[in-house]
């Protein structure tokens, strides 16, 4: 018996599978050893967000030429901006990994997650055809589709301009530890910048955990930038 909380998916997507058998596969990564796994879906799904955004993209804006178009669209089906949808909406607490690819941060990895939101796509798709895909697509993406022109930048580069824009020193990144086995180690990473109380964070990669505490330092810096504004 599966141990996926095919309920609390639904939910989160906003849509009930007919089968739950391609729900399973799109979450099922190839490390676990199942052939039913999500790199056929990941295709299809690929094809469906391009062709929902692009469609969403020329109705509402009607007035921007081919070019101003390409941007968004780039920038919408980016597996950066992917990552960051399934992110926010915690798909990627759901995809079943082998322990060892677990151990080694499968889901913090923003490929993965990236490509684990398409194969859900292409899941709905096969399951429900185009219209459920489309208002699922809609409703991830939000006001991104209104707002978003560039691709979400990697938290650590995004840090690092802010700084030297402010002509600050670099943000500071330290592992203050380093414990468990190699094949599943966890790390503690702290990060410094300037004039700001230091943060720390856990993961089981250090490409990660850096990212994940940069990205916790913008939210306190953009949350500051609003503060002095009111």
């Amino acid at each position: 018996m599966s141990s996926i909380p095919f309920e609390k998916i639904e939910e989160v997507i906003g849509y009930q599978f007919q089968d739950r058998n391609l729900l399973e596969r799109a979450l099922t990564h190839s490390s676990t050893g199942d052939e039913y796994n999500y790199q056929r879906l990941e295709f299809l799904g690929d094809r469906v967000v391009g062709l929902v955004i692009a469609d969403a993209l020329f109705q509402k804006f009607r007035g921007e030429n081919e070019g101003g178009l390409a941007k968004r669209h780039t920038a919408l089906v980016q597996g950066s901006t992917l990552a960051v949808i399934g992110q926010a909406h915690g798909l990627n607490e759901f995809i079943q990994f082998s322990d060892a690819e677990k151990d080694a941060g499968g889901h913090q990895n923003e490929n993965i997650i990236g490509d684990v939101v398409e194969s859900l796509l292409g899941a709905i798709y096969i399951d429900g055809g185009y219209k459920p895909a489309q208002k699922v697509i809609l409703r991830l993406w939000g006001d991104n589709i209104e707002t978003l022109e560039k691709a979400p930048q990697d938290p650590k580069t995004e840090l690092q301009e802010w700084v030297q824009a402010r002509q600050l020193p670099l943000p500071a990144y330290e592992i203050i530890s380093k414990e468990g086995p190699d094949h599943s180690p966890m790390f503690t990473i702290q990060l410094t910048v300037r004039g700001y109380d230091v943060i720390t964070d856990q993961g089981p990669s250090r490409r990660q955990t850096e990212k994940t505490v940069a990205r916790k330092m913008l939210k306190i810096l953009k949350k500051d930038k609003v503060s002095e504004h009111e």
